[in-house]
């Protein structure tokens, strides 16, 4: 199965509010030849800020999203068949050293062990990518880099990243913003004002403070800027927060309920 990779990014740089000392730490990872790993929960802004940084270096993006059957010749490519012969065919993350720019492995513990074997010369002083098939070892340039990303949350003893493989990375943690920010980058993101932008935040760190109810993940940015999008487009705020808030963080009616009671509170 080939891995989906992305277009190069587009000319418009990405909005990113920074939240810490992010970007001069990738800027100098990405200066010294550094991998760098960035670990939090769905939907914190993990992938927008590599959007932001591919932008802010001038370097082309190549995004995978890892899943369960990615193995390391959906990375490295592999050979096909056609009417005019066999060809080798660069997986995203051979393009990535052979031309320069990012390879972003998104949810990298979600691809098959196999990948390591891959990853790890590239991640070291080595910087190096073995094609086994074609008998080729390719040097990255100056200009590669390799990012990685991962929930730690979603991980357990079957997909969980080595220490082998974790202590070759410069690491980042990213978590949901703080309050004031949250509102900032919901309003840029929606393309709302600031007032409707605090009251749905407000809502999601309400949300967010619910333990007795038994959520895989609490709600995250990407949805509260769903949700602003979706009323300040003209949505009922009830309807807005039960489609893009309620329904895709529980299947359990009972539990999406009690959500919707939370949302009354704010949007009674």
């Amino acid at each position: 199965m080939n891995a989906p990779v992305s277009s190069p990014a587009a000319p418009d740089v990405p909005f990113y509010q920074p939240l810490g000392n992010e970007v001069p730490l990738f800027e100098q990872a990405w200066r010294h030849g550094m991998p760098v790993l960035i670990k939090g929960p769905t939907g914190c802004g993990k992938t927008r800020f590599v959007q932001h940084m591919a932008h802010r270096l001038g370097l082309p993006l190549y995004t995978v999203a890892c899943h369960d059957d990615l193995s390391a010749a959906d990375l490295v490519g592999r050979h096909l068949i056609g009417a005019q012969g066999t060809w080798w065919q660069d997986g995203p993350l051979t393009r990535a050293v052979r031309e320069g720019g990012i390879c972003y492995l998104d949810e990298v513990v979600e691809a098959r062990q196999d990948t390591a074997v891959v990853l790890h010369p590239l991640a070291d002083d080595r910087r190096e990518l073995f094609i086994e098939r074609t008998g080729e070892s390719l040097r990255a340039p100056k200009n590669f880099m390799l990012v990685v990303s991962y929930n730690p949350g979603y991980q357990n003893l079957l997909k969980g990243m080595k220490p082998s493989t974790r202590q070759r990375f410069v690491a980042m943690r990213f978590d949901y913003p703080p309050m004031d920010e949250e509102v900032r980058i919901v309003a840029n993101e929606a393309g709302v004002d600031t007032a409707l932008a605090t009251q749905v935040v407000k809502l999601g760190q309400a949300l967010r403070r619910l333990e007795q109810h038994d959520l895989e993940e609490v709600a995250s940015t990407r949805l509260l800027i769903f949700t602003a999008r979706m009323i300040g487009a003209g949505m009922h705020p009830k309807e807005a927060c039960l489609a893009c808030l309620a329904e895709p963080l529980s299947d359990d009616a009972q539990t999406v309920a009690a959500l919707m009671d939370v949302v009354d509170v704010h949007f009674g």
